[in-house]
This record gives C-alpha cells, structure tokens and sequence, in this order.
C-alpha cells in the first residue's frame, strides 16, 4: 500500500507516519514473546482451547490497565485491541480529537491517533499476544499501523467486515481493500514473519445461519491464501442449538481442509452473539454451553462473552468470570458431557450440503471476488439483516423450539431443493407463523425471554 497517498496523509499526522517495513520486521523479531499463531499451534498440540475476550478503550493508560488485567491470570490466552468506530470508518481526526478530549466517549482503542509508538507501548508491556480486532471495511491504513506495533494478528475480510458495518459500500470494493491487506500478509510471510488472519463469520450475528456463515468465511480464506497469508483462524458463531453447533464447526474444519493448504488452519468459535438472557445463571449457562460446543465441534479457540451482555459492556471483573468459566471445559473431567451422535451427523450432512450449493455459485469465476459480487448482487449469497443497504437480505432464517436456526425465506439463495426439503422437514411448524415479523421477533428473543428478571 502507498502510504504516501494523499488521502492517507489528509486523515492522520504526518509526524505519526509508520516507520520503514524492516524496520517493523526487526521490531517484531525483537519480542520476547509468543506470537498469536504461535500459541493456536501449541494449544492445538496440548489439547486446550484457547481463549480470548473482547477489550478496547479509549485512554492509552486505560487500554494498558485493561491489557494487563487481562495479562495476569493464566487465561486468557489472547489479548484483543478492539479498535473504536472512528477509525474503523477512516475518520481519523475524528478519532484523534476525541481521544484528545473525551476518550471515554470512543468504543475502542484508536490505534491510528494514538500512533505506533503506543501500540509498541502496549504490546512491550504485556506478555501475551495482541490480536486487532475492528469492523474496517477499508483497514489498510490501520493494518500498516498493526504492524508498526508488532500485532501480528489481524481479524476482518471484505464480506465479513462490509455487511454488519458500513452502508452503500459495494462488497467487491471491499474485498479489494481486504486484497491489499493479503498481499501484505503474504510479503510478510515471505520474510518470516506470519500473521494470523481472522475471518469474521458472525456476520449480522443475529440468527445467521451456519451454511451462509461457513460460506463467507471460507471464500475469505481461500482469497487470503491465494495472496500468500499462510495462517487462517475461520470463525464461526454459537446459534444456540448444541448439535448444530457442533455440526458447524466440524464442517467449517472439513473443508477449510480440502479448500486450504498448510498446517495452520484455525477454527474458531464466538460465543453467542444475541439477545442475551437477563438472569445470570442463564447467561452463564448459555456462555458454557458454548464452550462445550467448541470443544466437541474440535474448535482451536473460543472468543468469549461475560453473564454481563445482556445490560451492557461488561467489566472487566465479569469478562474474567466468563473466561474462567469457559476454561473449565479445558478440563478433561469434562469429556464425560456428550450430545446426540445422529442428530450431530444429520445436521453436518445438511449444512454442508447447503455450503457447497453456495460456492458452487462463485467458485467456478474467472476473478473470484467479482464472482462473489456478481452472487450478492442476484442473491445466490445473501445474509440476514444486513446493515448495508446494497445487500439484497432477502433471506429470512427463525429459530425452532430446539434453538435452531432455520430458513424461514431463502430468498434467492443458491440451495437446490434436497437440503431446502431437509430443512423445511425440520423447520416443522414454523411454516404456519402468522407473518414475518412474528417469526423475527420470537426468533431474537428466543433466549432472554426465559425471564425477565435483571442480573444481579
């Protein structure tokens, strides 16, 4: 990327600019410490899940605080900068002059205002990896700052990061900025440097089914790797059913096997992304039933939540108890806990099936990212909800009785009809609501309207 261009140098401080790129090498070949791909391989080897909470604010001396409460304990595993919506969006002095005077009021760290220095700051005083983590439809800027810090883990795609947060941006613009981004990666990786890139599955996270998430994910992957990023982590999130979950996960590892090449291929798992429930003891049933998924799903790494979602950004306090009570299932007394073997091999025989029908649509492009616009645009990909109005979102999913997410409407998806009559089958008598709108909001609010008590 040409940092030197003029709209780079009209949105931040030239006195900021990052420094030369071996430079940076040389920084991170410097650290006395485990990098992101460095700790997925060896939890992969000891058999544990690793984890890793969402954390980002606005001060400087407030992120370091924050990194090093999480820093202490023996998990997390990963520490996460999650970056504020200014520079996430390019407002860059927006970012700069809000950290100035109320960084309180920003929702993230701004990596690009606060400046490299910082980021190295924050990354020498801490003894556990950094993952950045955003919602930047066009990261390319703050990925030459990551880099500048010595973050070697970067999460985001042009699909992923495009439909939940930004409006009017057209998917193949963003995938080409994402490409940037790639290509980056892979000249690092020829240096000896490798960064972990994440794909954000979740998407709109309300409701997503796990055939659209899996496609989105491995389309990332495959345009990753074929610009020469040499570690994937795919991401997925919990619907809620355990044997979905499960299935997900274990199609999501199929296949990201048979569409990449080399040994450090992750699977992640992001805890539930919805309405959460009010109780404690429910959110926290919810957060473990997560984290059995994972580890029967075979994930590498969960992403975790806290009994606190459901009233607001939790502390600190209550993102280290939903850690802690995640890490038990990194216990092998936990292996005694099993699930439905059949109901498991029916729901990946079903998701996959719907997986494949969607790359089918794009696969076979000359140019693979404007094959993957061309199928947005005429729906064969579709997601739910989508933030971006250039996104057909014709397609409708609900929740059964069981915590499954279904499809309602498949709206012009590319799925032939042996898995539309399987998932129909199983849609059961969702097929009788008395209008759309009904059969959202039961759906949302499937699980926080067990009670309606508050969390204490």
């Amino acid at each position: 990327m040409n940092m030197d261009s003029p709209s780079f140098l009209s949105s931040t401080r030239s006195r900021d600019r990052v420094p030369p790129l071996d430079e940076s090498i040389d920084f991170i070949r410097s650290l006395k410490k485990e990098s992101v791909q460095a700790v997925l391989a060896r939890k992969r080897t000891e058999g544990e899940l690793v984890l890793q909470p969402r954390s980002g604010v606005g001060a400087h001396d407030k992120m370091l605080d924050l990194l090093q409460g999480f820093d202490a304990p023996e998990a997390p595993h990963i520490l996460s900068m999650t970056i504020d919506s200014h520079t996430r969006l390019l407002n860059f002095e927006k970012a700069y002059a809000v950290m100035l005077w109320a960084p309180d009021r920003l929702n993230g760290y701004p990596l690009v205002a606060h400046g490299w220095q910082r980021g190295r700051e924050l990354n020498l005083k801490t003894r556990k990896a950094i993952e950045v983590r955003h919602g930047s439809p066009d990261p390319r800027a703050l990925f030459e700052y990551a880099i500048a810090s010595g973050l070697t883990s970067f999460e985001g795609g042009g699909i992923g990061y495009n439909i939940p947060y930004c409006q009017g941006i057209p998917i193949v613009e963003t995938l080409r900025y994402w490409q940037d981004v790639d290509n980056r990666c892979g000249d690092l990786a020829r240096a000896g440097i490798i960064v972990d890139r994440e794909y954000f599955g979740t998407l709109t996270a309300v409701l997503m089914p796990p055939s659209i998430s899996i496609a989105c994910v491995l389309l990332e992957a495959v345009l990753a790797h074929d610009a020469g990023v040499a570690c994937h982590t795919l991401a997925i999130c919990q619907s809620g059913n355990a044997e979905q979950d499960i299935a997900a996960l274990r199609v999501l590892r199929r296949l990201a096997s048979e569409f990449l090449f080399g040994p450090d291929i992750y699977v992640a798992l992001h805890q539930f992304m919805g309405v959460f429930p009010q109780r404690r003891v429910d959110a926290e049933a919810l957060i473990l039933l997560g984290a059995l998924v994972a580890r029967h799903g075979g994930a590498d790494k969960v992403i975790t939540k806290s009994y606190q979602e459901a009233i607001g950004i939790p502390s600190q306090r209550a993102n280290l108890e939903g850690i802690t009570l995640t890490n038990i299932v990194n216990s092998p007394l936990i292996g005694q806990i099993d699930f439905d073997s059949e109901t498991i091999a029916e729901e990946e025989e079903l998701i996959e099936g719907e997986v494949r029908d969607l790359l089918k649509c794009v696969l076979n492009g000359y140019v693979l990212i404007d094959a993957i616009g061309a199928a947005f645009a005429r729906g064969w990909l579709d997601v739910p909800l989508s933030a971006n109005s250039l996104i057909r979102s014709e397609v409708l999913p609900v929740r059964v009785a069981n915590g499954a997410v279904r499809f309602f409407d498949y709206g012009n998806l590319a799925i032939g009809d042996k898995w539309r009559k399987r998932n129909n089958r199983l849609l059961g008598s969702r097929l009788r609501l008395n209008s759309r709108y009904e059969g959202l909001r039961r759906s949302v609010f499937h699980f926080s309207e067990a009670t309606t008590d508050r969390i204490p």
